[in-house]
């Protein structure tokens, strides 16, 4: 083979028209392997999906599907019919478990946003004599699960006389995610620039209207993250609503849902599935409604140049 002559004039010329190699450049071998890359992860996503979706398109197809149990249930039922759902509303209590779940997840969805965001606040911007034993305390209180109290709570139930009330279940929930979502609120308080707490208080702003006209508006994702959250928790949960409620008429739809399918003489799995359903809905609405809410970038114009 010919050495390439050192001077470049004497090189020959390069045609521009000559095909050049996929792939035999470092940019073309760069591009072959981003795109083997991103097959990877849309592949790796779809299968994902499918684990995901078939389970929650199952239980939907078996809660149109004829019949009350499981056996023949499908994503996409032969015969579809609403007599799961009129049997669900007229048949049982359904109803009353769903009103009495949804107060008791409102009533925490407030107080937890509210309670969070004022301890959140005062922890970030004050300092006081204990803050640090405070904020420790609370540490370690979200380190242990809400049932490892479950004794506790139910004499303190007992003996303030709140056993089998709504109200009080909402208390325990409160103060169950309390220390968790407080937080979540200070960090995201302490990332918030302080000068615009010293420019309000130059104006003349108290505290609390800094907190209620500048804060406030500022924590709109955090405090939208723990509202969806707060709401969700109390309206799943089983475990408390099974210790402090003892009636019928109070029960949540957890409660009501499990003695569907446990009970000796109640079998109809899906109705159950047309419960669960339903149970869904005002978890799915409340995440759309509130979404938008949890775009970052609420900092953006809040400071001039």
């Amino acid at each position: 083979m010919a050495a390439t002559p050192a001077n470049p004039e004497l090189r020959p010329p390069v045609n521009p028209n000559r095909p050049r190699r996929r792939g035999g450049t470092v940019e073309g071998r760069q591009r072959l392997r981003d795109g083997a890359t991103g097959v990877l992860v849309h592949l790796v996503l779809v299968i994902v999906a499918v684990i995901v979706i078939y389970p929650l398109m199952w239980v939907v197809g078996s809660s149109f599907g004829p019949g009350g149990g499981l056996a023949n249930a499908t994503p996409i039922p032969e015969n579809a019919t609403f007599d799961n759902y009129l049997h669900l509303f007229t048949q049982t209590n359904y109803g009353r478990w769903y009103l009495n779940s949804l107060y008791v997840a409102t009533l925490n969805m407030i107080g937890s946003v509210t309670l969070s965001a004022l301890c959140g606040w005062v922890f970030a911007r004050i300092r006081f004599r204990g803050r640090k034993a405070s904020m420790l305390g609370i540490l370690i209180l979200q380190m242990f699960p809400s049932f490892l109290t479950a004794i506790a709570v139910y004499m303190l139930f007992l003996n303030f006389g709140l056993l089998d009330s709504l109200t009080g279940l909402a208390l325990v929930s409160i103060a169950a995610t309390l220390p968790y979502n407080t937080w979540l609120m200070k960090g995201y308080t302490d990332n918030l620039p302080a000068s615009l707490d010293e420019a309000a208080a130059i104006d003349g702003a108290s505290r609390l209207t800094i907190f209620r006209k500048i804060i406030l508006p500022l924590m709109r994702p955090m405090l939208t993250f723990v509202a969806i959250t707060s709401f969700t928790m109390p309206w799943m949960d089983f475990i408390l609503p099974r210790l402090l409620l003892q009636s019928s008429g109070k029960q949540t739809v957890a409660l009501g849902l499990f003695q569907m399918i446990t009970d000796q003489y109640s079998n109809d799995f899906t109705t159950f599935a047309a419960g669960a359903v339903a149970l869904a809905l005002p978890i799915t609405i409340l995440y759309i409604v509130l979404q938008r809410h949890l775009v970052t970038g609420a900092m953006a114009g809040a400071e001039k140049g």
